[in-house]
């Protein structure tokens, strides 16, 4: 496996090279970097690994043995070319929850007011939960994936009308 030093190193040629990704994999182990060139932006975000931090600019996600364990948050919203509709895309890959346990209510519905900073849903990843909170005020138009569904990186989650 790849020392946090390494995974540093890697990014930083992504970076400088403007290249569009890098991905290394060995037994067990997998590492992906989306490049500037991939994305078409490069937004600053902050890289959690083992409990240090390193300010990074590309996405990362090491995969050992298939299952993710860390990440970067992808930029989180888009807006959809068929009436403006506003997407929240997963930061993550993990487990779409729609509620806070099984037996509550959902976080939103389809119709639901939301406000900036308002907990959309759970994202799982390796037992940490994640919540998702919008970055718009508006009403819920689409609730993408089901309860308890497989999400990736980048995956539309939601469709908002913003206000």
């Amino acid at each position: 496996m790849l020392s946090f030093d390494q995974i540093k190193q890697l990014i930083d040629i992504v970076c400088e090279r403007d290249l569009g990704g890098l991905e290394v994999e060995e037994t067990g182990f997998r590492l992906k970097i989306d490049g500037p060139v991939a994305r078409g932006a490069v937004p600053t975000h902050a890289l959690t690994t083992a409990g240090a931090h390193l300010a990074a600019p590309p996405p990362v996600a090491v995969v050992p043995g298939g299952a993710p364990i860390g990440g970067v948050p992808a930029p989180q919203s888009t807006a959809r070319a068929d009436g403006g509709s506003h997407i929240i895309n997963s930061p993550i890959v993990g487990t779409f929850y729609s509620a806070p346990s099984p037996d509550a209510e959902a976080y939103v519905e389809v119709g639901s007011k939301v406000v900036k900073g308002q907990v959309l849903c759970i994202v799982e990843a390796m037992k940490l939960l994640n919540e998702i909170e919008s970055d718009v005020d508006g009403e819920i138009k689409e609730i993408i994936p089901k309860n308890a569904q497989p999400v990736e990186y980048g995956e539309p989650l939601f469709a908002i009308k913003p206000d």
